[in-house]
């Protein structure tokens, strides 16, 4: 038989802490999955291979643009794109709220005269109740990220539109850093040195972030993280 004590008590706590200490770190050292391969550049079509050359200007299968320029336009073809992100948000808010009320009841009276003790009367004469509230609070954010990045166009879509994605990455000392970009450009949007920027790419999807020793050493612990989620007490 298992006497329970408050010593007991405390190390079944313990007990259970470290269990969901445990889990906790497996969970978050699940590695991240990899997302290169949604961002590999495009392969071109394979040109059909003409053997014969009879001397003319014109060859099947090879394309001669006289009079357009080297915009891109088709599946593996290069594009750049010129980053100029820069938001600014900011919210304000306040309240004030009041309320008074007052409610008077006549004197309660038997026989004609009024219900007291001691000259006290027993039932109150009057009800009255003051209420108020007020609050505040202001929000602000502001990003800002530049540069350029080339990629390929991955998909030509049916209204002439171009699918695009592709990422580069730099490594610097102990660390890599890398930015990745895939959307939707507009054959219009595209200037004449075949670069657009990026607040012209519709469903735009930018990543800046970077891995190594830095990348780590900015980044919080996994006991932190415990005691940074909902389900601390603290």
């Amino acid at each position: 038989m298992i006497k329970i004590t408050a010593r007991n008590i405390q190390r079944l706590n313990l007990l259970l802490a470290a269990a969901a200490v445990i889990l906790l770190s497996a969970c978050s050292s699940a590695p991240a999955k990899d997302q290169s391969a949604d961002y590999e550049s495009a392969a071109p079509t394979a040109m059909a291979d003409d053997s014969q050359n009879m001397g003319s200007i014109y060859r099947s299968g090879y394309g001669m643009s006289l009079f357009l320029d080297r915009r891109a336009r088709q599946v593996g073809d290069i594009i750049t794109v010129t980053l100029e992100e820069k938001t600014d948000a900011s919210k304000s808010s306040s309240t004030a709220t009041g309320k008074e009320s007052n409610i008077s009841v006549p004197t309660v009276t038997l026989f004609g005269r009024g219900v007291t003790h001691n000259g006290v009367p027993i039932v109150s004469s009057g009800v009255s109740s003051d209420q108020d509230f007020s609050g505040q609070g202001t929000s602000s954010q502001s990003n800002s990220l530049t540069g350029s990045i080339t990629v390929t166009v991955s998909e030509v879509l049916r209204n002439g539109s171009l699918r695009v994605r592709g990422e580069k990455w730099v490594t610097i000392n102990q660390g890599e850093e890398f930015i990745r970009i895939k959307g939707i450009v507009r054959p219009e949007d595209i200037g004449p040195d075949n670069a657009v920027p990026s607040y012209k790419v519709a469903d735009a999807r930018i990543t800046y972030s970077g891995k190594g020793a830095l990348a780590d050493a900015n980044s919080m612990g996994w006991l932190g993280r415990i005691f940074q989620s909902v389900i601390s007490p603290f």
